[in-house]
């Protein structure tokens, strides 16, 4: 259904709603990292009070005494680790399933938001799965360590005012490090997802159409693109991976000069009398800690910059689809359809190709639409179905635009059967039920049998439970239309919108379509039907003549073809007469 403008930030307001539940327990998360990290001392201080008072004294109780200490918070320390990991772990898998359903939404959506192949919905997938990994895993945890490095700092410190300066020098420059991992990484991650985003469209291309890449030969030409695509792909990755490893790697260097550094001076200082023995070891092992938080913000850089593009691109996508207002819920309609002034274009294109089109067709009636190719048949088509928004003019049901309906509602009295049928993984009952969880057999093989494809389905080895796989795989192109016709009719809806029918229909299907058009009318439904068969509009009582994107003629089926028939014998070259010759044919 036509959708209504979006409000600045909603796409931002719904990411932060879903982020809500780790918020609420970032605190609780900060709580536990602390004591955390004030377990972290337990090395330093073993070790201090080891080789200052244990050597020194020789004595095996303190020893015995230490080490239980030191085994106890250690236990503790590694409780708490595995609870905070769990918590994030958790609140990962949470946000996630927040956004799972609306996610669907968004990606069945946003190919009619935008441009044919403009966006790649698959991507609004792969950003949340990036955003659930980084919640997830020890990335979080890192940040969360990085407010404990003043207090190592000033642990070491008290314990050697030189050695904390050598230790906030190797701070700084490993923040100087994250600053420039920043800058590199967020642009190479930015042409990454481009680059992906592009060989993802033409993958998905070459499988759609795998038929016509075969026929045509053109599956090399088409591999040479994808191949140019991933190329650029994989070069984003290895500049990436490259800068991230050489990150690594001078941050693991400069991490062992620092250790090797600070025991250097400390044991000068010792030699000067300035501190004892156990001071270097303790020192050393705190330094190493104080720089710990910083290296794992470094190591988790990637997946930070990749979930906070993720996130913003997630806002992006829920900003194209926005969250239908809840209507009040109105009576099905029941007596006209009425289109008026109205404009079309397809999506995310503002040039029109209908232009002013105006109509009425009351319950019980069909309306033909005939027509040039290109004309702007299916565009009509599309619009009244609501799957295409209107650029201006309205779509009205018994008086109320469509948008006064939410899309699940509407749907529940529209049927619609594209020119391309597409049917969906599952069984035929499920596809004909359009996957409603309340169906019965009866409302699916009622809609079978409108449709004329019951004893078709029943000849089948596993009949209505039959998996037809990836879009009808396993069916021929009448048996998928005849389905879809079925699918179109199930719930006995109120308007039914069928897009050339029966181009892919025998004589035995064109039959069933038309008994099909009769039943629908004869309940008091509105059929509207775009025809390229004489046998199409044999029962409709309205037709209107799209030419060039306008209405050239609406009325009564048979002034309609008078008119034309009169119009064809004055000027035969017409194009619309042309047609209509080829229709009565």
């Amino acid at each position: 259904m036509p959708k209504p403008h979006q409000a600045p930030g909603a796409g931002s307001h719904e990411i932060r709603k879903a982020l809500s539940f780790l918020w609420s327990l970032l605190g609780g998360i900060a709580i536990v990292s602390g004591f955390i990290n004030l377990l972290y001392l337990t090395g330093p201080l073993f070790m201090l009070q080891v080789y200052d008072r244990v050597l020194a004294s020789h004595s095996v109780p303190t020893l015995i005494a230490l080490s239980v200490g030191g085994l106890f918070l250690y236990c503790i320390q590694g409780v708490l680790d595995y609870i905070r990991g769990l918590v994030v772990s958790r609140a990962g898998t949470d946000f996630h399933e927040s956004l799972s359903s609306r996610l669907f939404q968004v990606i069945a959506a946003l190919p009619m938001t935008a441009a044919r192949g403009a966006v790649d919905g698959m991507q609004a997938m792969r950003d949340l799965d990036a955003v659930r990994a980084f919640i997830s895993g020890s990335g979080p945890a890192a940040f969360l360590d990085l407010p404990w490095m003043p207090v190592y700092l000033l642990l070491i410190y008290l314990l050697n005012p030189l050695l904390a300066y050598v230790t906030v020098i190797g701070a700084v420059f490993l923040a100087l490090l994250t600053i420039g991992a920043d800058a590199v990484t967020v642009r190479l991650n930015s042409e990454a997802a481009q680059a992906n985003s592009r060989r993802s469209l033409l993958a998905e291309a070459g499988h759609r159409n795998a038929e016509i890449v075969k026929a045509m030969g053109i599956g090399k030409r088409l591999g040479a693109a994808f191949s140019d695509a991933n190329a650029a792909y994989l070069s984003n990755q290895q500049a990436m991976t490259d800068k991230s490893n050489g990150l690594s790697t001078l941050t693991r260097i400069f991490r062992l000069i620092m250790q090797s550094g600070i025991l250097a001076m400390g044991a000068y200082s010792v030699l000067r009398g300035d501190m004892s023995a156990g001071v270097i070891i303790a020192a050393s092992i705190t330094s190493t800690r104080a720089l710990a938080p910083l290296e794992g913000v470094i190591a988790h850089w990637k997946g930070f910059v990749a979930a906070r593009k993720g996130i913003e691109r997630l806002e992006f996508f829920f900003s194209r689809v926005p969250v239908h207002a809840k209507t009040m819920a109105l009576p099905a309609p029941k007596h006209h359809l009425s289109v008026s002034g109205l404009y079309v274009g397809p999506p995310g294109i503002d040039a029109a190709i209908l232009k002013n089109i105006s109509l009425d067709v009351e319950a019980g009636q069909a309306l033909g639409v005939i027509g040039a190719s290109a004309a702007g048949k299916s565009t009509l088509a599309r619009a009244i179905a609501g799957v295409w928004t209107p650029l201006a003019g309205d779509i009205r049901l018994d008086g109320a635009r469509l948008e006064q309906w939410d899309d699940e509602e509407c749907g529940r009295f529209t049927g619609y059967l594209p020119q391309d049928v597409e049917l969906f993984e599952g069984t035929i009952a499920q596809n004909i039920a359009r996957f409603d969880p309340d169906a019965t057999p009866q409302m699916i093989i009622d809609a079978a049998t409108t449709a004329n494809v019951h004893m078709m389905i029943i000849g089948m080895d596993k009949g209505y439970e039959t998996v037809i796989g990836e879009n009808g795989a396993i069916l021929s192109a009448g048996q998928r239309q005849r389905i879809g016709l079925a699918r179109a009719l199930y719930g006995n809806p109120f308007l039914v919108v069928l897009d050339e029918p029966n181009s892919n229909l025998d004589a035995d299907g064109e039959a069933a379509l038309s008994a099909a058009i009769l039943s629908i009318k004869q309940r008091g439904c509105i059929v509207v039907l775009i025809a390229h068969r004489s046998s199409a509009i044999a029962n409709v009582d309205l037709i209107a003549v799209i030419e060039t994107g306008k209405l050239r003629a609406f009325g009564p089926k048979d002034d309609i073809l008078r008119s034309l028939r009169n119009e064809q014998q004055n000027a035969p070259q017409n194009p619309v007469s042309v047609k209509l010759a080829t229709i009565k044919s």
